[in-house]
């Protein structure tokens, strides 16, 4: 027998015996997994289960689709997609052997979807991929550094607050401080090429009245807008934000710059509370137990620049009564780039937006803009200092001028500088005319 003969023969052999895993994957049936429910509650179901991982999709009784939040044993703790109204024990509980998947696609912009990723509104979704619902954060060292503004038309934000291409920034105020009124001005102004807002809890009828009223029609054409109302399950309400999020690494992954907004990461914590509580998880800080802040710091560190493409995270925080230092507030502060924090006593004084300048802060705006804007920033926050300090002798009629230099300018120029701050919600300011503005009212004349 000649050598070459010998070697297909080998050869031929060898394709038998050492066969492809996926070819053998292929040629096998898949084996479906069921089990039962063995108890019932409002957000969540226990199931007997064999095979199942955290993470992975479930069928309840062949209609209602849930996910495996815990797992001991043959056991499996089930957080359901919808009400488990109707549903008993003993019911069929099937393994779908995957996680949530989301469908992807430039066919999403203009679109409103709810907190799974299906749309609301009219019409069906073109789509040109799928994705786990589930991103990691890039690897630090591929990130591109932020170097470039992110012009968001807010007068008081771009001038010394200054945003840039990639960063993280937190609007932390009390319910009924702003946010939302906030968050619907930058959406309708700012330079982005893609939006992306999610809305966690809301009520329903700001929902509409934000897309009606907040949104430009010409906003509304970049946007991708994924809602949870208040009265949806808490897995749902937590799966809004990393579904948008989701959606905003598509569009970066295609070299967009990305605007990520959500209204607000406060009520994504709560809603991981309520899973993390109902799993029988301890409250160990406020009432959170330990998984809230894993998911809050994973969620977080998944948006920022990229090696292709940025996602400039913009995420509401609803703190307590002012309390800047209650759990959810000192942690999210802690992960970000920055916090604007809006103030009930500038709100109630008719001040829009109602930002503490002099307590908000940009982590990255020295490594943005010329140190022409850095001084003139500078010196408008230590006018706004100045005038607090002798506020209230102003008012009683007790302070006396010329006593302090730097005082007396800072009350002359006061009512300029609150002039400045203030903008309507239809108005818009360029960011050059913004840096022209700033100019006059800390240095020039006004």
């Amino acid at each position: 027998m000649k050598l070459p003969e010998v070697n297909e023969i080998v050869e031929e052999l060898s394709e038998q015996l050492f066969l492809n895993p996926f070819d053998v994957q292929k040629s096998i049936p898949s084996v479906r997994f069921f089990g039962r429910i063995k108890e019932v509650g409002a957000t969540l179901v226990r199931s007997s289960l064999t095979g199942a991982h955290q993470g992975d999709l479930c069928l309840i009784a062949g209609k209602l689709k849930a996910e495996v939040i815990g797992v001991n044993g043959d056991e499996a703790l089930l957080s359901p997609f919808d009400s488990t109204t109707g549903l008993q024990t003993g019911e069929d509980v099937e393994l779908l052997g995957h996680g949530h998947e989301i469908a992807l696609g430039d066919g999403l912009l203009g679109r409103v979807l709810d907190g799974l990723g299906r749309p609301i509104d009219e019409g069906d979704l073109v789509t040109s991929e799928v994705r786990l619902n589930q991103g990691s954060a890039p690897n630090p060292l591929s990130r591109s550094l932020i170097k470039d503004i992110l012009p968001l038309g807010i007068k008081a934000i771009d001038s010394v607050l200054t945003c840039g291409v990639g960063q993280r920034v937190g609007i932390f105020a009390a319910a009924g401080g702003g946010k939302s009124t906030l968050l619907g001005m930058i959406a309708s102004k700012c330079d982005a090429e893609v939006i992306v807002l999610a809305l966690v809890g809301e009520r329903g009828r700001e929902v509409k009245e934000f897309l009606e009223y907040n949104l430009t029609p010409e906003a509304k054409k970049r946007t991708v807008m994924v809602v949870s109302t208040s009265d949806r399950p808490p897995l749902e309400r937590m799966k809004a934000t990393i579904t948008a999020t989701t959606i905003a690494e598509y569009f970066r992954d295609k070299g967009k710059n990305v605007l990520l907004m959500v209204d607000s990461l406060t009520r994504f914590a709560r809603s991981a509370r309520e899973i993390g509580l109902a799993a029988g998880e301890p409250a160990v800080s406020n009432g959170f137990p330990p998984s809230v802040f894993v998911k809050l710091s994973s969620l977080v560190e998944r948006a920022g620049p990229a090696a292709v493409g940025s996602i400039t995270g913009i995420y509401s925080v609803l703190v307590e009564g002012d309390d800047m230092n209650e759990p959810i507030a000192d942690e999210v502060r802690s992960l970000l780039d920055g916090h604007i924090i809006l103030s009930r006593k500038l709100a109630g004084a008719g001040q829009y937006p109602a930002i503490d300048i002099n307590a908000s802060v940009s982590r990255v705006m020295d490594q943005i803009v010329p140190k022409e804007q850095q001084m003139q920033a500078a010196k408008l926050r230590k006018m706004l200092a100045s005038y607090e300090d002798v506020q209230l002798l102003i008012r009683v009629g007790e302070y006396e001028t010329g006593q302090d230099e730097e005082t007396d300018e800072a009350i002359e120029r006061y009512p300029a500088i609150q002039q400045f701050l203030r903008q309507t919600t239809d108005e818009y300011s360029a960011y050059e005319d913004t840096q022209i503005q700033l100019n006059s009212v800390t240095f020039g004349n006004f």
